[in-house]
C-alpha cells in the first residue's frame, strides 16, 4: 500500500473559518476589544467563531427576535457558556459555584449536557469575564469546550465499580489535560494574565494542533462494558475498557464516529466508530494524540460539512488510517479483545458501591436543573451540595449521580431528597427515563423546531399509548433534536425525532439499544398527530409480536418495518 499516494487532503480553497483561525494569532483575534465594547451586546462574526474555542457561543432569544426587529432593536443577545468537566465529575464546592453563577449571570438554569458538561445560557457580554474568572477560581475551565479542538472527554460514571471507574476516570482526565490548546490567549483575555513579550517566533505554540487547529471538532469517550452510556461509537475516538478479574487490561480503540448530518445532503451522514485494535492503558494518550494529528493533516478544510474525522476515514479507508496511525505511533496495535455492551442507560435510585460508599442516580429530564412550580430541583440539589462530602457525576444521559456518599451522610441526603421530591424519577415510565433532548429553541441558532421544551409534553401523550399496550416498563431509547447536528445523539436511538420545521420532525427507527447501530428515517416531516398515530400502530405490533427480551429497535428491523443501517454510508439508502 503506497500511503504517500493515498494520504492527501481534499483539494479546494479553505473555508472562511480557516482564514479566521489563521489570522487569529492562536485564538486571540480582537476578542479583548470586542468584549469591552459597550455599544452592542453582541460581537463581530470573526470573534464569535473564535469564542467557540473559549467555550462560548453568541446567541439571541428567538422568542423575542421578531418583536425586537419590529422595534428596530438589536437581537436580545446572550452568550451560552459551556464548562468542561472530564468524565462529568465535580466537587460539591464546584457545584455550588456553578449554581450561583447560573443565578447571578445566566437564565437561572444549569443544563447538564450529553457530553457530561455544564451549559448556561443568556450571559450578557459585560458579565462574561467575571463569570469565567469565578469558574476558574474553583479549578474548572471553559477552554476548548467548543471549537475545532478536542472537546470534553467523556467517561462512564460507573459508580457501582468505583475502583475501576477511578482508574478509567484518571485516564479521561489525563487525556483532557494533555489535549487542551496551549495558547495563552484564553488566560490573557479572561484571566488577566499578562502577555509574554518577546516570545521567539520559532517557539511551537500549539505542538499538537498547529496554528490552524483541527478542521472540525473532535470528540473522545471512554466506555466501561457492560454499559455504553457514553455512546462510544458516536465518538471520533472511542476507548472501550477491557476489564478482567477486576483489573483494567487496557482499551479497545474505535475510530470514526459522529452524529451530525444535513437534511437533504446525502454527502453528509451520521457514522458509527469501528474498532481497529487494542492498547495497554499507559499508551492511551499517545494513541489519542497521533489519531488527532492524522485528522489535523488530512481532514477537509474546504467543506466544513465534510470535515469531521468520520469523512476523513471513509475517504481514505479504515485500513489506510490504521496503518498511518501505527506508523506515527512507531508500534502496531494489538488485536482487539472481546467485550459486550448490554445497555446505554442509567440505573436510578440508591446503589451501594465498594468501600462502603453509596451513590444516588437522579433522573433530570433533558438535563434541565431548575426550579419548576411544583418541583424544586435546583434548590434541593443546592441544599444537598452544602452537606455532601463526596462528588457529583454528570451522566451521558443528562442525569446526575450524587456519588461517594458515606453511610453516615446517606440518611441526611435521603431526607433532603424526600423533602424536595427528588426521588420521583423512579416512577416515570421507562421511555421517559431513557429520553434525551438538545436545547434547541429559543437559544440555539441552528434549531428548526422545539426539543427540550417539547419532548416532555410529547412523552406525556406517548405514555398513554404505552399504557394501552402494557409497555410502561419497557426500556426504549427515545431522543429529540431541533436540527440534524446530533447534539443528543439521535441517530443511535431506537426512536428519534429530528427537527425539520416548526412543529415538524423526521421520525427515525431502528437504532441499537446498546448504541452500536444507527437508525433510519421512517417518516418525513410529520407533526404530533402523525407521530402519535404511527407510534400507536408500532407499539401495538411490538407488544403482540416481539420475541422474548427483544428490544424495540431490533423488532422493527426483524419485522421489516425499517431496513437496518449497516454503516453510515447507507444511512440515506
Amino acid at each position: 500500500m503506497d500511503l504517500k499516494q493515498i494520504l492527501t487532503a481534499p483539494d479546494g480553497p479553505p473555508s472562511d473559518v480557516e482564514r479566521i483561525k489563521q489570522e487569529s494569532n492562536y485564538l486571540e483575534g480582537t476578542l479583548k476589544d470586542s468584549i469591552q465594547d459597550r455599544l452592542s451586546a453582541g460581537i463581530n462574526d470573526d470573534d464569535n467563531r473564535l469564542m467557540k474555542f473559549h467555550g462560548s457561543y453568541l446567541q439571541d432569544d428567538r422568542d423575542l427576535r421578531n418583536e425586537r426587529q419590529k422595534q428596530k432593536l438589536e437581537p436580545a443577545y446572550g452568550f451560552m457558556l459551556r464548562v468542561r468537566a472530564p468524565g462529568g465529575v465535580v466537587t460539591s464546592e464546584q457545584w455550588q459555584v456553578l449554581d450561583d453563577i447560573a443565578e447571578k449571570y445566566a437564565h437561572g438554569a444549569l443544563k447538564l449536557t450529553t457530553r457530561q458538561s455544564f451549559q448556561m445560557h443568556g450571559i450578557l457580554k459585560w458579565d462574561m469575564k467575571q463569570t469565567i474568572q469565578e469558574i476558574d477560581e474553583v479549578l474548572l475551565t471553559t477552554l476548548a469546550a467548543c471549537g475545532d479542538v478536542n472537546r470534553n472527554v467523556m467517561c462512564n460514571p460507573n459508580p457501582y465499580q468505583s475502583e475501576i471507574h477511578s482508574e478509567v476516570y484518571e485516564y479521561a482526565s489525563k487525556l483532557s489535560e494533555y489535549l487542551l490548546p496551549q495558547t495563552r490567549a484564553y488566560h490573557e483575555i479572561w484571566l488577566d494574565e499578562e502577555k509574554v513579550a518577546g516570545t521567539p517566533e520559532k517557539e511551537e505554540v500549539e505542538p499538537i494542533y498547529g496554528p490552524l487547529y483541527l478542521p472540525r471538532k473532535f470528540k473522545i469517550g471512554i466506555a466501561v462494558p457492560p454499559s455504553n452510556d457514553v455512546d462510544v461509537f458516536s465518538q471520533d475516538l472511542g476507548f472501550i475498557a477491557i476489564v478482567e478479574e477486576g483489573k483494567l487490561l487496557g482499551f479497545n480503540i474505535a475510530i470514526g464516529g459522529g452524529m451530525g448530518f444535513t437534511h437533504g445532503d446525502k454527502a453528509t451522514y451520521p457514522q458509527v466508530a469501528k474498532v481497529i485494535g487494542f492498547c495497554t492503558p499507559e499508551k492511551i494518550v499517545q494513541v489519542a494524540e497521533k489519531t488527532i494529528t492524522i485528522q489535523r493533516d488530512y481532514g477537509n478544510r474546504s467543506v466544513r460539512k465534510n470535515a469531521r474525522f468520520k469523512y476523513t476515514i471513509d475517504r481514505l479507508g479504515l485500513d489506510v488510517v490504521k496503518e498511518e496511525l501505527e506508523n506515527r505511533l512507531g508500534w502496531e496495535l494489538e488485536e482487539s479483545k472481546p467485550y459486550q455492551f448490554e445497555n446505554n442507560g442509567d440505573r436510578y435510585g440508591w446503589v451501594e458501591g465498594v468501600n462502603g460508599k453509596w451513590h444516588f442516580t437522579l433522573f433530570v429530564q433533558n438535563g434541565r436543573v431548575k426550579d419548576f412550580p411544583d418541583y424544586k430541583l435546583k434548590t434541593g440539589l443546592r441544599e444537598i451540595a452544602k452537606i455532601h462530602t463526596g462528588d457529583f457525576r454528570l451522566t451521558a444521559n443528562q442525569n446526575l449521580v450524587i456519588a461517594n456518599v458515606s453511610s453516615e451522610k446517606k440518611e441526611e441526603i435521603s431526607a433532603l431528597l424526600d423533602q424536595y421530591g427528588l426521588t420521583d424519577g423512579r416512577f416515570h415510565s421507562a421511555l421517559r427515563r431513557s429520553s434525551m433532548a438538545c436545547v434547541a429553541l429559543p437559544t440555539c441558532g441552528l434549531a428548526m423546531a422545539e426539543s427540550q421544551r417539547y419532548l416532555p409534553d410529547l412523552i406525556d401523550k406517548i405514555e398513554e399509548i404505552l399504557d394501552e399496550n402494557g409497555l410502561r416498563d419497557e426500556e426504549i431509547t427515545i431522543r429529540m433534536t431541533g436540527c440534524p447536528n446530533g447534539c443528543a445523539r439521535p441517530a443511535l436511538a431506537e426512536i428519534a425525532f429530528v427537527g425539520k420545521a416548526v412543529g415538524k420532525y423526521n421520525m427515525y427507527l431502528g437504532g441499537g439499544f446498546d448504541g452500536s447501530r444507527l437508525n433510519k428515517m421512517y417518516r418525513e416531516n410529520i407533526g404530533e398527530d402523525e407521530i402519535l398515530s404511527e407510534l400507536r400502530v408500532l407499539f401495538s405490533r411490538y407488544a403482540k409480536e416481539r420475541l422474548n427480551g427483544e428490544h424495540f429497535g431490533d423488532f422493527v428491523i426483524r419485522a421489516e418495518i425499517i431496513k437496518a443501517v449497516t454503516d453510515g454510508t447507507n444511512f440515506h439508502d
